[in-house]
């Protein structure tokens, strides 16, 4: 009988939820919004009910979780969060749903699923070191070494959104949300937005050549750039994958990106790095969900061994 597995992405958005076997096949997916405005009690029973659904009519083998915020994939406790989901931090997920349950769960940052799906079987399969970057509301990031994520210390590694630049704060200065709030301030400024800019609207203008538009990403790339390059020189990835609404806009963003790369890194470290766009898309956070609880399982099972 092959397994089953009940695989869920929480963002602040969107609660992303699908049945995949052990393969990454995915035999059903869907979403809802996120309780994210009731909080982070809300959010935490929406997945409980989400998951006593999918119960009634499939049996699963495990739960496995990515979600926002930092993560301590072995408590399964949410250590941090942004604002998108007040009160998210301090909910443990793991103990919870495997006793109400009574089958295994695993839970781990959404970034690091993502970034951990285009490693095993997207963009970045086929490199030892990946860095992968997340550009949307904020900026994530994530660090994979042999199929394997790189945590850090403190479960905190690759935050990189918070890292600073000449300008300001990296997800501040280079995400979706600051294009759209640059692009909308320059357009008032001239009296020509009333209502707020989004990324689509951005891009269809800068195709047919509007300046502020273009000069917009042209800076939004520049800004990406400097980022990842102050990143490529400490962690020396062999690719840097990104991800993200924008991204999925290749054509225009990736000749920006690397035109500005070749600006900010040596020539050493440009050679040997490549860019690519993430391949998972929308599918990432339950893929690599999969993969950790996968990768977790393995791991338990050898920990059991060496103690017996």
């Amino acid at each position: 009988m092959r397994k089953k597995y009940i695989c869920l992405d929480v963002g602040g958005t969107y609660l992303k939820y699908g049945i995949l076997l052990k393969s990454g096949e995915i035999l059903k997916k869907g979403k809802v919004r996120t309780a994210s405005e009731e909080g982070g009690t809300a959010v935490f029973e929406q997945v409980v009910h989400l998951i006593q659904k999918q119960l009634e009519s499939t049996r699963a083998d495990g739960i496995c979780i990515s979600t926002t915020g930092m993560v301590d994939p072995v408590s399964g406790k949410i250590l941090y969060s942004s604002d998108a989901i007040p009160g998210y931090a301090g909910i443990v997920y793991k103990p919870f749903l495997e006793q109400k349950f009574g089958i295994p769960c695993q839970i781990e940052n959404d970034v690091n699923c993502a970034g951990l799906a285009e490693s095993i079987s997207g963009a970045g399969k086929d490199s030892r070191i990946n860095l992968c970057l997340t550009v949307g509301t904020g900026i994530g990031g994530c660090l994979v070494v042999d199929k394997k994520i790189y945590h850090g210390s403190s479960n905190s590694a690759c935050e990189v959104g918070y890292m600073k630049i000449p300008q300001g704060e990296f997800q501040k200065e280079a995400s979706a949300s600051a294009l759209c709030e640059i692009v909308t301030g320059r357009k008032r400024q001239i009296g020509a937005a009333e209502d707020a800019w989004d990324g689509i609207r951005i891009f269809e203008a800068a195709k047919r050549g509007d300046p502020i538009c273009m000069q917009a990403l042209e800076e939004l790339a520049d800004t990406l750039a400097l980022g990842i390059a102050n990143i490529c020189y400490v962690v020396n990835p062999q690719t840097v994958i990104l991800g993200g609404g924008i991204m999925e806009q290749e054509a225009y963003m990736k000749p920006r990106i690397e035109r500005a790369l070749d600006r900010y890194l040596v020539p050493q470290i440009l050679q040997n790095t490549a860019i690519r766009m993430a391949e998972h898309q929308n599918d990432a956070g339950l893929l690599g969900a999969l993969y950790h609880f996968l990768s977790a399982e393995r791991e338990e099972k050898k920990r059991k061994r060496r103690r017996e």
